[in-house]
């Protein structure tokens, strides 16, 4: 832990920080669920991990606001792996991620974040905003027994395919959830931030007292939720095993260096208080290696929730470490009563998220630049939409290097024509 964070540190500090690590608990409950389930794993593994992450990067990170967790960036990435080869080799996946972000570390790689493209940054997130969406599309519509494929188009044309079994009872809890979400921050602004929350006990509690038994819930499809956090157990690894997992585990890190260190760099714009890279690399590696040990997902540094933890007046790890330990009380306490939450509460919720990740705005000043960069970022986009993140990011930064080489190329034959 930091101890810069708390020179001159006061009880009203303290305070501060309490009621802010509250705060994001609130709000990472909901999308601790959501994240797990949207990854094709069991909700509880959200909760999980955000206990683990929670605690360990408060003590272990370079930022001292940072907020770590489940992410919706690695949703696409970690389905993939779940189809591809089961939950257990996603545990190893995430363990060995977080070896390769303690060599990221010791290596100094987070310096380098600096030079990562922006186009594909906005290219891969812009992606996964729409990969994140689309999956929410059958909780919405109440359609849970359709095939899951990690392909987007296969999904959308099995989603089409069932139409006819669409739920008016999943879409109306549904919508109610979307609308409280929607209108909650801006009637009340004071309790905004805990619109999430609200809209999802308030749809599924009007969900079981009107059309009880016709709206799936997380307790119907996934059982209950235990009300007490796994023993540590180390998944078996073989050798076979990492070399089948290291593709994945390297786009695992990648991602969470990017996640955590661009979240770091925005607590930095907002606090001026500079972050280590290094440290928290390291932080994040440590995490992602002690969360497959509690059954936990791979997670990282989280924008939304960072950003939260700074506009409640968190000024030390002190915050970062009472929103895990508020979510380990709420799954001591509450973790049966989250078994009647409706998937259809969920899916609004995660939509809105991908909605806000979607980097929009910015997908559209590059787009309209008619540019290099332009044709980098669409590239990303639809090859991260249409194959998996790992082809969408190498093919960015392929075409990017692609086109600094061809510009400095320029440079030198200008050079030597003006030279002669």
């Amino acid at each position: 832990m930091n101890l810069k964070a708390f020179r001159g540190y006061s009880l009203h500090n303290l305070r501060k920080d309490v009621l802010s690590g509250i705060v994001v608990g609130i709000i990472a409950i909901p999308l601790g669920l959501g994240f797990a389930i949207a990854s094709g794993t069991d909700p509880a593994t959200g909760l999980y991990t955000t206990i683990v992450a929670g605690i360990l990067i408060a003590l272990l990170g370079g930022c001292r606001f940072q907020i770590g967790g489940p992410t919706g960036a690695f949703v696409p990435v970690l389905l993939g792996i779940v189809l591809q080869f089961g939950f257990e080799n996603l545990l190893i996946a995430g363990f060995m991620s977080g070896i390769l972000l303690i060599i990221f570390g010791l290596c100094k790689v987070g310096s380098l974040i600096q030079y990562f493209p922006k186009a594909t940054i906005i290219g891969f997130q812009s992606g996964i905003a729409v990969i994140i969406f689309a999956g929410q599309i059958p909780n919405f519509l109440g359609l849970h027994d359709i095939e899951k494929s990690e392909y987007f188009h296969l999904n959308m044309k099995e989603i089409v395919g069932n139409l006819q079994f669409l739920s008016s009872y999943s879409i109306l809890t549904a919508l109610i959830c979307l609308g409280i979400v929607l209108v909650i921050p801006r009637l009340f602004p004071k309790v905004g931030k805990l619109s999430y929350l609200l809209a999802i006990i308030i749809s599924s509690v009007v969900s079981s007292l009107f059309f009880s038994g016709k709206v799936e819930t997380i307790g119907s499809i996934y059982g209950k939720i235990p009300s007490q956090i796994p023993m540590p157990q180390l998944p078996e690894i073989t050798v076979e095993k990492v070399m089948m997992l290291l593709p994945s585990s390297f786009i695992i890190a990648v991602l969470v260096g990017l996640q955590s260190l661009l979240t770091a760099r925005v607590a930095d714009e907002m606090t001026g208080v500079k972050h280590n890279s290094r440290k928290e690399l390291i932080g994040q590696g440590v995490v992602n290696m002690v969360a497959p040990i509690f059954q936990g997902i791979p997670a990282a540094g989280e924008i939304a929730r960072t950003v939260t933890n700074i506009k409640n007046g968190a000024s030390s790890p002190i915050a970062g470490a009472t929103h895990a330990l508020f979510v380990l009380l709420v799954v001591v306490l509450l973790a049966p009563y989250a078994s009647f939450v409706s998937l259809a509460s969920l899916a609004p919720v995660l939509m809105v998220v991908a909605w806000s990740i979607s980097k929009k705005e910015q997908f559209t000043e590059i787009v309209k630049e008619k540019s290099s960069h332009s044709l980098v970022l669409v590239v990303t986009f639809l090859l991260t939409v249409f194959t998996n993140l790992t082809i969408g990011i190498g093919a960015g930064l392929g075409l990017s290097l692609l086109f600094y080489l061809i510009s400095k190329v320029k440079q030198y034959q200008k050079q030597v024509n003006n030279a002669l």
